[in-house]
């Protein structure tokens, strides 16, 4: 228990944000009647499979949906994996999300299976209920005993408090209580920056201080405050009290702490490796001892696998059994297939995927953007991306999404936003635009070079070439 404590309480530190292919996806840009708006929360046009998604989201929320799953079908470029990150985004931190492509499960040192279970069992969260010891209320005063040497009153941020004591006077609307500091109390309430005047709660356990706010009786104190500073009410009652206290992790995080010896840290090593059978079921087994207790509950999350056509007969018989445990999550899949081959076999399918799975699926289909649309989507990452582009531009740009493909022409914001720069230009123009289509190839163009160059390259194999062949064989 102790190291699941350790392990959330990890999640608490300052996430950096990069700007991903998704990064300005925000939800599903849905309406209260779950409609889906023209262009909202970075989602744009696709608006019957984002209603159909919505309806998803909701079963999801309300627990009527568990060990379903749903594919995203339709074209490349078409907006699959960002519905799957819009119903991620929506569901929030509350519900794990795993995400995970087809084609990774088979680079991993792992067996199909394994590498299977682990991604289930990522989007299996256990929340954890434990009751702790808790000290809340106002900071009415902290006094720092100080060796005769050193210098200026207050506590410092970040220094050493090692052989320091000192007080700290807690108050509630009830009563006060000036308590007895050690030097990691200290230590603990100087990264936190504690001053006279904050609400805070000290967990009597693990030493935790948590700032909850400003006291709502000292806002007059400064003529000025920062945005993000929070007021709160000065507690009432007791200043001990006993608090549920919740702890969220996934039962693969169970699972590596269970069977390695660094515990926790094996998560950040990324030394998971093959899990034992007996572990996974002892867990299983504990887990079911909590929730019987109300000590836990499980909440099931959502697994997305894109390029699911990747799959082989074998992973499907695993899915289509996985399913059927009580404990699984919303399995979404996504692929950009046709009727084709199913890996390991001969035979053909929709999508590449058995006819016994696809009875499963709710299928949600996606369908080409329209110029417009595109041009809504260029806006939208632009803005994300942060490069200033002028209007003739983006029509430029929106011409050659539309005769190429979309991922192309986003790929080419950044590339013109830099020759943009080397020119010391700040606005985007169509010469920036056309200098960069001109240096990188899209798809057709690429092609078509290949093959008219196709007996300068090796092992051509364009149809037709009987010409090239002889020569090879010569």
């Amino acid at each position: 228990m102790a190291e699941l404590k350790r392990l959330s309480e990890s999640r608490d530190l300052t996430r950096i944000e990069r700007i991903g292919a998704h990064s300005h996806i925000r939800g599903l840009g849905l309406d209260s009647s779950i409609e889906a708006r023209d262009a909202s929360e970075g989602m744009v046009g696709q608006l019957p499979a984002r209603r159909a998604a919505g309806l998803i989201l909701q079963l999801i929320r309300q627990g009527k949906i568990a060990g379903r799953a749903v594919l995203l079908a339709g074209q490349p470029g078409t907006g699959k994996t960002a519905l799957a990150m819009g119903i991620a985004k929506s569901l929030g931190a509350e519900t794990p999300f795993a995400s995970v492509a087809a084609s990774e499960l088979f680079s991993l040192d792992l067996s199909k299976t394994e590498a299977l279970t682990q991604a289930f069992r990522r989007a299996i969260g256990v929340r954890i209920k434990e009751e702790a010891e808790i000290i809340e209320g106002e900071v009415v005063e902290i006094s720092i005993d100080r060796p005769a040497s050193a210098g200026s009153s207050g506590i410092p941020s970040g220094a050493t408090a090692a052989g320091k004591t000192g007080r700290l006077t807690l108050k509630t609307t009830d009563m006060e209580t000036v308590y007895e500091l050690g030097g990691k109390m200290i230590e603990a309430l100087g990264k936190e920056k504690v001053q006279s005047g904050d609400v805070i709660a000290l967990d009597k356990a693990s030493g935790k201080v948590t700032k909850l706010g400003r006291s709502i009786g000292r806002s007059r104190d400064y003529d000025a405050v920062g945005a993000h500073t929070k007021f709160v009410k000065c507690p009432e009652g007791e200043l001990q009290k006993r608090k549920e206290v919740m702890h969220c992790v996934t039962l693969h995080e169970i699972d590596v702490i269970n069977s390695r010896t660094q515990g926790f840290l094996a998560l950040f090593t990324g030394d998971t490796g093959e899990i034992r059978a007996e572990v996974r079921e002892q867990i299983d087994t504990k887990v079911a001892e909590w929730r019987e207790e109300g000590k836990a509950e499980i909440v099931p999350g959502v697994l997305f696998i894109d390029e699911v056509h990747m799959l082989d007969i074998e992973c499907f018989s695993f899915l289509n059994r996985a399913l059927e445990n009580d404990m699984a999550p919303i399995l979404v899949i996504a692929t950009n297939r046709g009727i084709t081959t199913i890996r390991g076999t001969n035979y053909r399918s929709p999508h590449g995927i058995p006819s016994d799975f696809l009875d499963r699926l709710l299928i949600i289909t996606t369908q080409p953007y329209t110029a417009e649309e595109i041009r809504k989507i260029l806006d939208i990452r632009c803005e994300e991306e942060d490069v200033e582009m002028s209007a003739e531009g983006k029509d430029l740009l929106t011409k050659i999404g539309t005769e190429t493909s979309l991922r192309y022409a986003i790929q080419l914001i950044t590339s013109a936003g830099l020759a943009c720069q080397k020119r010391k230009g700040k606005v985007v123009e169509m010469e920036d635009i056309s200098r960069v289509y001109h240096l990188f190839l899209d798809v057709k163009r690429s092609t078509q070079f290949l093959i008219d160059s196709q007996s300068d390259y090796m092992f051509s194999e364009v149809q037709g070439d009987s010409d090239g062949d002889d020569a090879m064989q010569s």
